[in-house]
């Protein structure tokens, strides 16, 4: 059976830096996994991407040799059933706030005695070159459980989540922590607030033993948290990638009107 190396990198201290797909497009993740990211991530959390598509890039993915991901709506039983039945090798989680709600996701992703996820399908096992009874025996060993830390409540609850025996990485959305962050005016937390919030969460991290990681835009940022001691990192997009690739491209031909590309 394929072992995950990601999982095993970041159980080693080790940072694991990946991106995200978004567009739900095979031919561009064929193309993803081949450029060298350890790992990438299906959203099928803020994507209109369906099971059927995503059953098809977790396999594109994982048959040209990296590690594929799936951040689902929610962590309940069925969709992480689902993803992991489809092929998936983990999970990411959003919206973790509760002990209780941790609990939930890490069982969905485990088979018994360990969880309570229930046998069945066939692509799981191709994924991991593995036999179906193999893949049984070993999935609770290689699957990899992210569990995300988007809100004060969560934050609270931090220490006794992280502590839970399955989560194998804690991940931020930064975006939804600020959001869930504002004041009752809607004010958004200042930059020192948010930092003081994330420096909280990488600290208890640590007290645990539970790498933690966040979602970036740029090289020098991700270079700053690894050297923090952040871990599972996302480095944009490859909806984002394509988008700043093309708007840069565009300023770069300082074009004003349709007239100016006739030019070209």
């Amino acid at each position: 059976m394929r072992k995950n190396p990601v999982k095993a990198a970041l159980k080693a201290g080790l940072p694991q830096v990946g991106t995200w797909l978004s567009l739900g497009n095979v031919f561009a993740a064929r193309l993803m996994a081949r450029v060298g990211f350890p790992w990438l991530t299906v959203d099928l959390e803020h994507s209109p991407i369906g099971w059927d598509s995503a059953g098809q890039l977790f396999g594109a993915v994982a048959d040209a040799g990296c590690i594929c991901l799936a951040r689902v709506p929610r962590g309940d039983h069925d969709y992480i059933k689902r993803v992991l039945d489809a092929g998936a090798h983990g999970i990411v989680v959003p919206m973790v706030n509760t002990v209780e709600e941790a609990k939930i996701a890490i069982a969905a992703a485990k088979y018994p005695p360990t969880g309570n996820r229930s046998v069945g399908g066939g692509m799981h096992a191709m994924n991991f070159n593995a036999t179906a009874g193999d893949y049984y025996k070993y999935a609770n060993d290689e699957v990899l459980v992210v569990l995300q830390t988007e809100s004060p409540e969560g934050v609270r609850n931090a220490e006794a989540i992280y502590s839970l025996p399955g989560v194998d990485a804690i991940f931020v959305g930064p975006h939804d922590l600020t959001f869930q962050m504002r004041g009752p005016d809607g004010k958004d937390p200042s930059p020192e607030e948010f930092e003081a919030m994330l420096q909280k969460i990488l600290a208890i991290g640590k007290k645990c033993g539970t790498p933690v990681g966040i979602h970036l835009q740029t090289i020098e940022a991700v270079e700053k948290r690894i050297a923090e001691g952040w871990q599972f990192l996302a480095l944009g997009s490859e909806l984002r990638f394509m988008v700043t690739e093309a708007q840069s491209m565009v300023e770069g031909l300082k074009l004003k009107s349709a007239g100016d590309l006739a030019r070209y």
